[in-house]
């Protein structure tokens, strides 16, 4: 091989083998105006001085991100669309790369896009969003309870929260017998060391790859051994799930606390629900407690932040006047 043949195959793919992008007009943004500290403050505040001076004074890469956000929303920028190069919206914006590097990186903490080594920047098709109602949905569940198994087979919470069907699902399960920490020993009121049944779900659409949600769950070990079904990970989804598992041992729930917290993923959460860096999860620390007033189930359940809504709705007694 020459020394012309060896550049010739080194040579940059040519436009009809590049991947197509769109051309998309971005609207130079302005630069921030000289002195004064104002608008600076209502930065940090999370507010604009748009309105007050017609012009809108947030960091320019923000308003890069917006801009693009709106045609992604739109439609105008498709699902797996190919996005425009940090050189190209560097050009058309008149933005440093540096700006447009983080206005890129917000619509991937926003879940808009999807980075793809050596192959560039996608627009990523709409994540299937949650909705989870717990006001209603813990009676719901429980009502079910006493529904016949046909009745229980049609649909579980998960559906319930999604509007997917059953044939849309796909469900994981494990089981392991384990002790109880110092954490969960407080939390399921028993002495540290007490045997529990540490069960690890998590539900996916067969439309996607990553999990709507995990979970955790923690039973003490005995209660549940009354009956050894619910030992068998294989028996799994339960018909009418955990509050028919507790009511074939004679279990009836008198009430659910709730506890809401967000935190950063660990490593494994944010691999395996495919989180985007700087998206923080959800936690809900779900204890359930019998009409006797006993423990019998501590789930900690773990969701996506940028696709997961809590939803709770609380009646008010009027004034009697």
């Amino acid at each position: 091989m020459t020394a012309t043949d060896r550049r010739s195959t080194l040579r940059a793919p040519t436009a009809a083998h590049r991947p197509r992008r769109p051309a998309v007009a971005v609207d130079p943004v302005p630069e921030r105006p000289a002195g004064g500290t104002t608008w600076q403050s209502l930065e940090r505040l999370g507010g604009t001085v748009t309105g007050v001076h017609g012009r809108d004074w947030r960091p320019r890469y923000l308003q890069l991100a917006e801009e693009l956000r709106v045609k992604i929303t739109s439609g105008e920028l498709a699902p797996g669309t190919l996005m425009p190069s940090e050189t190209e919206l560097a050009d058309t914006s008149g933005l440093s790369r540096t700006s447009v590097r983080n206005a890129i990186r917000q619509l991937r903490e926003w879940g808009l896009v999807r980075a793809e080594q050596g192959r560039g920047t996608y627009v990523r098709a709409p994540r299937q969003r949650v909705r989870r109602r717990n006001a209603e949905r813990y009676q719901w569940e429980k009502d079910r309870v006493l529904l016949d198994e046909e009745e229980r087979l049609k649909t579980g919470a998960t559906e319930h929260d999604t509007g997917l069907t059953v044939d849309d699902l796909k469900f994981h399960a494990e089981f392991t017998r384990v002790e109880a920490d110092a954490d969960m020993a407080a939390a399921l009121q028993v002495e540290p060391g007490t045997p529990l049944l540490r069960r690890v779900y998590w539900t996916s659409s067969r439309h996607e790859n990553a999990p709507l949600t995990m979970s955790y769950s923690y039973l003490p070990y005995d209660l549940v051994a009354a009956n050894p079904d619910l030992l068998d990970a294989s028996n799994e989804p339960w018909p009418g799930g955990s509050q028919h598992q507790l009511y074939t041992i004679g279990v009836e729930l008198d009430r659910i606390d709730e506890e809401v917290r967000a935190r950063p993923p660990s490593p494994d959460e944010a691999e395996l629900l495919d989180i985007d860096p700087g998206v923080s999860v959800l936690t809900v620390r779900k204890t359930s407690i019998d009409t006797t007033g006993r423990v019998v189930e501590v789930a900690d359940v773990v969701m996506p932040g940028d696709r997961t809504e809590l939803v709770y709705s609380h009646k008010l007694q009027r004034w009697k006047i």
